[in-house]
């Protein structure tokens, strides 16, 4: 994924806001992301993303490239959704 992909698909934050979140108010945990526009907040599917940004970001590197497609995270999360584990807010980006 890269900057402008969406990380968190409930709130529809990108990779770039949450890297610029993190360069600008550089929270003292993970939990702080949630002030970046709810992201996590939402069905739940991006918290291991954003705690690995948080800690990329603890080490200075950031901007490290995912290891997944933009379609493929979207696909997971679709799948995440179905199988129960995580509800979107109404208005959310459907599964």
């Amino acid at each position: 994924m890269q900057l402008d992909d969406k990380v968190c698909y409930c709130f529809h934050i990108s990779k770039r806001k949450i890297v610029n979140h993190l360069r600008i108010y550089q929270p003292k945990r993970v939990s702080q992301l949630s002030e970046c526009g709810g992201a996590g907040t939402g069905c739940g599917w991006c918290i291991p993303f954003l705690k690995r940004y948080y800690e990329q970001w603890q080490q200075g590197d950031i901007v490290a490239a995912d290891d997944i497609s933009p379609d493929q995270y979207a696909k997971d999360r679709g799948h995440y959704i179905k199988a129960g584990k995580g509800t979107p807010p109404p208005g959310a980006t459907p599964s």
